[in-house]
């Protein structure tokens, strides 16, 4: 991380870690459920210095405020307006968007939605999509519905590894790397998680809505990963996607489940082509409509007018 910004969201601070900060472009980069904007260190150095990444803690999760009213602000409508206040600090009208879990159901609510759809301009779904594993699903809230506690860090690192084994993380030192950033000490000298216990209450609280109908309407240009032993994101959930959207991008990624860190070549080569690639050249002849402005629209209704 090269910079902290602190975004005030009402009573809340939001942080946001910044990678590049005077790099020409940038990218919002959104956690998963339980994690933060520290996982997409990786993500940064791969891209390099010319993606300036913006990397928000979630309310309740990282450096950012934990909410007084949870059933209030661990909310999807809270994170929506959360992320509105974002890109309007950092005045950014529209930008591309990776989002992890959480972070990508996030990013297709934005893009589906009519007052904000003009924000994303192009969207990276990390092992996430409007279908989800009715099991998987039941796992994340069963484990993350409760507090966990450890009488010591090793004890915590060794729980890392074993619910997080799917990341695809190797070697001692990143094992390392993803304890210091996750860990919190306790009053009573005991560690624990970093983030709010009462994030799972998001399971409880939140009202289901037809991701599908969202999926649908996005029109911006796709792209999905998904690991390949997921347990939250079939292989014919991505397929029912492809259909829906024929000019989705996807990349599987071998041995790794949910979800991959997006910390390593193999990884980020394929997002960096659909970040660079001209926007037209990803969308659908029948997207490219939309995708044009009005008065180009205009134009052509007119000539298919004149036609008829």
């Amino acid at each position: 991380m090269d910079a902290l910004e602190l975004v005030r969201v009402r009573e809340l601070e939001v942080a946001v870690r910044i990678w590049h900060p005077r790099a020409p472009r940038t990218l919002v980069a959104w956690h998963g459920l339980a994690r933060h904007g520290g996982d997409f260190a990786g993500l940064a150095r791969e891209l390099g210095p010319g993606w300036r990444i913006l990397a928000p803690d979630t309310p309740g999760r990282g450096l950012s405020s934990w909410s007084l009213y949870p059933a209030h602000d661990y909310l999807y409508s809270h994170y929506m307006t959360v992320a509105v206040a974002v890109l309007d600090h950092f005045g950014l009208e529209r930008v591309p968007w990776v989002g992890t879990s959480m972070g990508g159901l996030l990013g297709m609510l934005l893009a589906a939605e009519p007052d904000t759809a003009g924000r994303i301009e192009r969207l990276v779904l990390n092992d996430v999509g409007p279908e989800l594993d009715p099991d998987g699903l039941a796992e994340l809230a069963t484990y993350f519905g409760v507090p966990h506690r450890f009488c010591r860090f090793g004890d915590l690192e060794a729980e890392l590894r074993r619910h997080y084994v799917g990341f695809g993380i190797e070697g001692d030192d990143a094992w390392r790397r993803l304890a210091l950033d996750s860990a919190r000490r306790l009053p009573d000298g005991s560690w624990t998680y970093h983030y709010d216990p009462r994030i799972g209450e998001q399971f409880v609280h939140d009202t289901p809505r037809d991701t599908w109908a969202d999926w649908q309407a996005i029109r911006c240009p796709l792209m999905v990963i998904r690991g390949e032993t997921s347990p939250l994101l079939r292989a014919d959930s991505v397929a029912r996607m492809a259909e829906v959207h024929p000019g989705l991008v996807s990349l599987e990624v071998p041995g790794c489940g949910h979800a991959p860190m997006l910390d390593r070549a193999s990884q980020v080569a394929p997002i960096a082509d659909f970040l660079t690639r001209p926007r037209r050249d990803l969308l659908p002849a029948a997207d490219r409509r939309h995708d044009r402005p009005w008065w180009q629209r205009g134009i052509a209704w007119l000539k298919e007018f004149r036609a008829d």
